[in-house]
């Protein structure tokens, strides 16, 4: 990459190439894994710009400017999950009396972790309707320091127009932030649409393949990487080198992969949009979505995941999770392979019921992460799985 800038390159040649340094020993294309604890200094106070690996470590580094150079971004902070980038984002901006704005819909740990952890130091989280604008500009007449998106919203895929609520948060004197783990770079570029820190957790579609657990936050703002890297050393929360290793290796088909998940989810959507025991589908891709122009718009496609309701309810729609064999029932999505989830009893089963009501989370929600198989074998999968739960619940 030594002969053109980064910056000009199509996002499949950066996803391979962003940041890459070749070993200045070896030649070796292939960063190593600097599986080390401490750096010999020349002298006292001269080092080579690692010190201990609490601090920083060569192979966290270059994945980071691989994750910077595919958001478009000057900086990026890598963490050992994604709970802990978003504990780091909320210990370097927080602090006791101040409030912070969160989608009302969004990840069950977010939830878990300002209610149950920060909420007694102080923090005032108020969870809101980021998608319906006159709910966020009235969020927004209360002083808040920060404002945290999550779009698409997981796991009903509520969309926020970023664009619209950056420019509301910023005259409100608020910092925001977007949670873009369900879309990654290559649907969603938030930082370009007004946002000013990017939450990534990597275990998701960037490493795509159920090996690593790990986090990023990623800004053009120098102080707040700064910030970043100071809580991330005085918590200890640094992603291990050999997980960071793998997120590299797993980054560079992340254009291929979200673009065919992509496909075939759209094509699954369809068939159980079209099927007499789906009461309810979720998917932005389909243009019966409410919110399809705005997807359209923001993120170009309908991205990997699905949510739906199986005629029958909680009964029938457990049978069906219980009877899927490609599928596999799991927490987590971005994966290679299909994952099919139940959100009321697992990712969001720490959200209070009532919360998890109102953001209409029911608990007969399915949450479907498609994955790399071919869509005829998914779908083959669903059918003798939807025939299973028939006759299930209170509608037969």
């Amino acid at each position: 990459m030594a002969n053109f800038s980064e910056t000009e390159c199509c996002i499949e040649t950066r996803a391979l190439h962003a940041g890459a340094i070749p070993d200045p020993t070896t030649g070796a294309i292939l960063t190593p894994i600097y599986q080390t604890t401490t750096y010999r200094q020349e002298a006292v106070g001269k080092d080579k710009g690692y010190t201990y690996s609490r601090a920083g470590n060569p192979t966290v580094s270059a994945l980071e400017r691989r994750l910077a150079g595919l958001e478009g971004a000057r900086y990026a902070t890598c963490f050992s999950s994604g709970l802990s980038a978003t504990t780091a984002l909320l210990l370097a901006l927080l602090k006791a009396g101040d409030r912070v704005v969160v989608s009302e819909v969004c990840y069950g740990g977010t939830v878990r972790l300002l209610r149950q952890i920060l909420e007694p130091f102080g923090v005032n989280a108020e969870f809101v309707d980021t998608s319906d604008e006159q709910v966020l500009r009235d969020a927004l007449s209360t002083p808040a320091r920060l404002v945290f998106i999550e779009t698409p919203a997981n796991p009903t895929l509520r969309l926020t127009d970023i664009s619209f609520a950056a420019e509301l948060a910023h005259a409100a004197g608020a910092i925001v932030v977007v949670d873009n783990t369900l879309l990654s770079p290559v649907l969603q570029k938030p930082l370009s649409l007004g946002a000013d820190i990017v939450l990534h957790s990597t275990t998701k579609f960037i490493e795509g393949h159920n090996a690593t657990i790990g986090g990023c936050l990623i800004t053009d703002d120098e102080a707040l990487r700064d910030r970043f890297d100071l809580v991330r050393k005085s918590t200890g929360t640094i992603q291990s080198p050999f997980d960071a290793w793998l997120t590299l290796q797993g980054v560079k088909t992340l254009p291929l992969r979200i673009r065919q998940h992509s496909e075939n989810a759209l094509e699954v959507a369809t068939f159980l949009a079209s099927h007499p025991r789906v009461s309810k589908i979720f998917y932005p891709g389909l243009e019966s979505f409410p919110q399809h122009e705005l997807a359209v718009r923001q993120q170009g496609s309908g991205g990997a995941l699905i949510a739906f309701e199986v005629e029958g309810g909680v009964e029938a729609g457990i049978a069906l999770m219980n009877s899927v064999k490609l599928c596999s029932l799991a927490e987590n999505l971005g994966s290679a392979e299909t994952l099919i989830t139940h959100p009321a009893s697992m990712t969001h089963g720490a959200v209070p019921a009532e919360q998890r009501a109102a953001a209409g989370i029911t608990d007969g929600l399915v949450r479907l992460s498609v994955g790399l198989e071919n869509p005829v074998d998914i779908i083959a999968d669903l059918t003798q799985a939807l025939e299973t739960a028939k006759g299930k619940g209170a509608v037969a």
